[in-house]
């Protein structure tokens, strides 16, 4: 988890304007929801293992977790999509990561109480990853929280992924809300996209996985957030 921000970073953009009032919120999973860069990185590290390289740090690995396959085979091999050794490796790094995925996933500080203060608020709320199905649904249930999700959209739910809004917008179908009413949250610069295609409120997530993805603050996020707890200043009661 990242440490070290100010708690002022939360308002380094003016507060939220609603166009009408919150009915819902929706999150990243991978640097936004849940800390999953430990087992990540692991699968990766297996990948390194494999071809007789020392393991990386997780330091090192934790900024490109966001991007999955190609960023984590990018920064840890050097290999990049184009390349013809990507696609086996992509799909070695998905068998390594499947083996691993809920080993030391844990929801990022203050998640957890942030998810009941919602529903407490009679907030719906989601996730849309761009994370595939087979790998999403057995994180969620690790983290127990699979049947406490209004939706779930992954990244082969719909016929785009992110930054395409379509998986934005059929979330907000499925709970039956309008897009307008409902606020995103990401750590990646295409979960931000996504939002603005969708015509979505957006935050950006400060805790994330935000290193490869430039300044933050340029990304054009309606609000940047330092931790979990500071988004309930952006819905008002």
């Amino acid at each position: 988890m990242s440490g070290g921000t100010s708690l002022s970073a939360s308002f380094k953009l003016n507060a939220i304007r609603w166009a009408c009032p919150p009915t819902a919120v929706l999150f990243d999973l991978d640097g936004t929801l849940a800390d999953t860069a430990g087992d990540l990185g692991g699968a990766l590290n297996q990948l390194r293992v494999a071809r007789g390289l020392d393991p990386l740090p997780l330091e090192v690995l934790r900024p490109y977790a966001s991007a999955g396959a190609r960023g984590l085979i990018g920064v840890g091999l050097d290999i990049h999509p184009g390349d013809p050794e990507f696609e086996p490796l992509r799909l070695a790094f998905l068998d390594a990561y499947m083996r691993c995925l809920a080993d030391t996933t844990v929801l990022f500080d203050g998640m957890s109480e942030l998810l009941y203060e919602l529903s407490a608020r009679g907030l719906k709320w989601g996730v849309v990853t761009n994370k595939p199905h087979r790998f999403t649904l057995p994180v969620m249930e690790g983290l127990g929280l699979r049947e406490d999700a209004a939706v779930i959209i992954s990244g082969d739910s719909t016929a785009h992924a992110k930054p395409h809004p379509l998986p934005l917008l059929t979330a907000c179908e499925q709970m039956g809300v309008a897009p307008a009413s409902v606020l995103y949250v990401g750590d990646d610069l295409r979960d931000i996209q996504a939002a603005q295609a969708a015509a979505m409120p957006s935050a950006a997530a400060q805790w994330g996985y935000i290193g490869h993805n430039g300044d933050i603050s340029e990304w054009g996020a309606d609000a940047v957030v330092a931790q979990p707890l500071d988004l309930l200043a952006h819905l008002p009661v």
